[in-house]
């Protein structure tokens, strides 16, 4: 018989708990509290986000039918519906925000970066967009987006070589995407991806003040004075690629530089894209690859909305709501941490659906993703007694 760990608690190893207590006595979260702490909540949050319970009153039925199990899991001696509803709607939420970038940062530093990605840049690559997260507004009465629905939107900064995102933020829907802009921290160097939802001349000056590329697909109405073409490659797509200036008053005087235009033509889609650019240096087809990447940003978004628990909530506060959140891109970055120190194949949805079933087995985590575990299949040809039917 197996005596080892849960493999629950073997996941939480991956958890760097001193750095979770530093974030905790920032904000004083274990203030006045006897026994179930910002620890014992996170536990049972990430149970709950790996085990894919639907509502809290789902993943309390589940929790209470292992008491003999709680300490040995992290989950602490007081656990009740009425004491976790309670944490996810009053202890301060920018707890597991600070140690969701934490995790975050850990993760950036050992997670492989991608080699398929159809560019040769060396340096960091982002694709920042914003997705909505509809809400009953009877029940989410703060979150007022129109005159009968309600709605949330989380806005993420993803490195796309690493598919990790690097930086995290909910806001009201009410909210415009730029605005969003302001709260990044750009890096020298870097690379900025985005939609023309984003075009905001003045704050894509900024960008370039920081020495940093952005690269924005253009709208359909944008006036310009073109200043030289260079030779472009039509068999690679490259209908022309321009340096301009901008022609209207204000956004000439936002961005008073030249800005290089490309007009790609995508065969597969049969579309025409135009994009924007205050990189010169790049080939144009580089460009056009970067863009194309932006499309993982909307893959992300896409998979934590279908395997983690952040559009039905186990609270109806705003701090319930995003406390939620981030222990869900806490959950998120653990599953990268592991695959990348375990040196696993597996994707992470995988990853996430073995672990699922095997939270409260007592198999060593490494063993749970070996791929000769149901090798002893007997082939048909094998020597065996058959039935004979009279």
């Amino acid at each position: 018989m197996n005596q080892g760990k849960y493999v629950f608690s073997q996941i939480v190893t991956f958890l760097p708990a001193r750095i979770f207590d530093r974030c905790v006595s920032n904000f004083q979260g274990d203030k006045w509290v006897k026994h179930f702490t910002c620890w014992n909540q996170l536990m049972c949050m990430i149970f709950g986000q790996l085990s894919n319970r639907d509502s809290l009153r789902d993943l309390l039925v589940c929790l209470t039918a292992h008491k003999s199990k709680h300490y040995h899991l992290g989950f602490g001696k007081s656990i009740s519906r009425s004491n976790l509803a309670e944490a996810n709607e009053k202890r301060d939420c920018r707890i597991y925000e600070m140690f969701a970038f934490e995790m975050i940062a850990e993760a950036q530093k050992i997670c492989i970066a991608d080699n398929d990605l159809g560019f040769t840049i060396k340096g960091n690559v982002y694709a920042f967009d914003s997705t909505t997260i509809d809400l009953c507004l009877n029940v989410f009465w703060w979150a007022s987006f129109r005159r009968a629905k309600g709605a949330i939107k989380l806005h993420a900064l993803l490195d796309v070589k690493t598919s990790i995102p690097v930086f995290m933020y909910v806001t009201p829907a009410s909210v415009h995407d730029v605005n969003a802009l302001d709260l990044l921290v750009y890096e020298t160097g870097g690379y900025y991806i985005m939609d023309r939802g984003y075009i905001d001349f003045e704050r894509l000056a900024t960008i370039d003040q920081h020495n940093a590329f952005f690269v924005i697909r253009a709208r359909n109405n944008l006036q310009f004075t073109r200043l030289s073409s260079e030779s472009s490659d039509k068999s690679k797509g490259i209908v022309c690629d321009q340096k301009i200036t901008l022609k209207t008053f204000y956004p000439s005087k936002s961005y008073n530089k030249e800005i290089r235009r490309i007009k790609f033509y995508d065969a597969e889609q049969n579309r025409t894209f135009v994009f924007l650019s205050n990189n010169f240096e790049l080939p144009a087809t580089e460009i056009a690859m970067l863009y194309k990447n932006r499309w993982k940003i909307e893959l992300f978004f896409k998979w934590i909305k279908q395997h983690l628990k952040i559009k039905s909530f186990w609270g109806a506060s705003e701090n319930a709501v995003k406390t939620q959140i981030y222990i869900a891109i806490i959950t998120y970055t653990t599953v990268a941490i592991i695959k990348a120190k375990l040196k696993l194949k597996q994707s992470p949805y995988e990853i996430l659906q073995i672990i699922g079933v095997s939270l409260l087995d007592k198999a060593p985590l490494s063993c749970l993703f070996e791929d000769d575990l149901n090798q002893d299949i007997k082939e048909q040809n094998a020597t065996q007694l058959k039935i004979k039917l009279i």
